[in-house]
């Protein structure tokens, strides 16, 4: 397995800084979500600052960007990057999409699946010289001009990786994507009932095998050199684990594990804004599920023995700093070395 940074970014003048330092630390790859700042803009920025990791982001919202903008972004990037960028795309849910974007919110699986299938397209048409024909049901690409078609790079199209926790977008990842991105809020008991097989279906679509696509994960660790210490970590993951507890797309994942009502308590102390009361509300055994519990020595070892034969990456969703001797154990065994 490999170990990624995953971050939500951060003012741009930041980006460099937090990319070398995650190549120096031995990290595999470098990837930065969609909050409060851009994630292509922040790729650029992490892409000049290195030369080994994998760069990417985890995810850019796709539905408020045209494929076109999102190819002639990846294609760049996959050429400053030397071919080390990864698109991860995601849709959101309904309400940002719709009131915080202004965008159309329909049917994201097979808007997805489509979106995806138009970037192909269009990356094609660049590297071919062919002529662009694409003609969906939610996009049309239909006109490129030798003026506004990029030179081929030579590194190829980036590898398009798709966020998923149900079942419909996991099988649009297995048909057309190249990774999947689960959620943090997903546990190895999810992953391997529900998740996994539905990758399968997607695969056995377009006839391709699990290796063609890499599964990644953030996991959730809990851990600390005292008790004070990982009372503090733990009570921060707790709180995470009950504000996505409390969002009505993620309630299969308890309901796999019985916890359906707990969904319903959390996600009306969530409409009062009622937090503490909330993340009270994991207990021990919440907190074993979804994270991975031990001390900073065993850490790495836990989640190899969790996730080996299910996972092809990880990162680490903690507020725990690691120190360079417990770091270099980690990632020795997360690698199985």
């Amino acid at each position: 397995m490999k170990v990624d940074e995953t971050t939500l970014g951060g003012p741009l003048a930041t980006i460099a800084a937090s990319a070398r330092d995650a190549e120096a630390r031995g990290y595999d790859g470098w990837f930065v979500g969609e909050t409060a700042h851009d994630p292509l803009l922040a790729c650029v920025a992490a892409g000049e600052a290195t030369d080994r990791v994998a760069v990417g982001t985890a995810i850019t919202v796709a539905f408020p960007r045209s494929p076109m903008h999102v190819a002639y972004a990846a294609h760049d990037l996959q050429a400053l990057t030397a071919g080390r960028f990864v698109l991860g795309l995601g849709s959101q849910v309904k309400a940002h999409v719709e009131k915080r974007f202004s965008t159309t919110w329909s049917r994201p699986a097979a808007r997805l699946r489509e979106y995806v299938l138009a970037l192909r397209a269009i990356w094609t048409a660049w590297s071919t010289r062919e002529r662009l024909a694409f003609r969906g049901e939610f996009y049309r690409h239909t006109l490129m001009t030798p003026f506004f078609t990029p030179q081929d790079h030579g590194f190829g199209p980036p590898d398009v990786w798709l966020a998923a926790v149900g079942r419909r977008m996991t099988e649009v990842a297995g048909e057309v994507a190249d990774g999947l991105l689960c959620h943090a809020f997903t546990t190895d008991r999810y992953l391997v009932e529900v998740t996994l097989p539905a990758l399968s279906a997607g695969l056995a679509r377009s006839n391709r095998q699990r290796e063609d696509v890499e599964v990644s994960v953030p996991v959730f660790v809990v851990t600390g050199r005292d008790a004070a210490e990982r009372a503090g970590v733990a009570a921060a993951i707790r709180a995470q684990i009950a504000f996505y507890g409390s969002t009505p797309a993620y309630r299969p994942v308890l309901e796999l594990h019985g916890w359906g009502d707990l969904h319903e308590q959390l996600h009306q102390l969530s409409l009062r804004g009622e937090w503490n009361r909330m993340s009270a509300m994991i207990d021990d055994d919440i907190l074993d599920v979804f994270a991975v519990v031990a001390p900073p020595d065993e850490v790495g070892a836990r989640i190899r023995e969790r996730y080996l034969g299910v996972l092809d990456r990880v990162s680490l969703a903690t507020t725990y700093e690691f120190d360079d001797h417990e770091w270099e154990r980690l990632l020795g065994d997360v690698a199985g070395g």
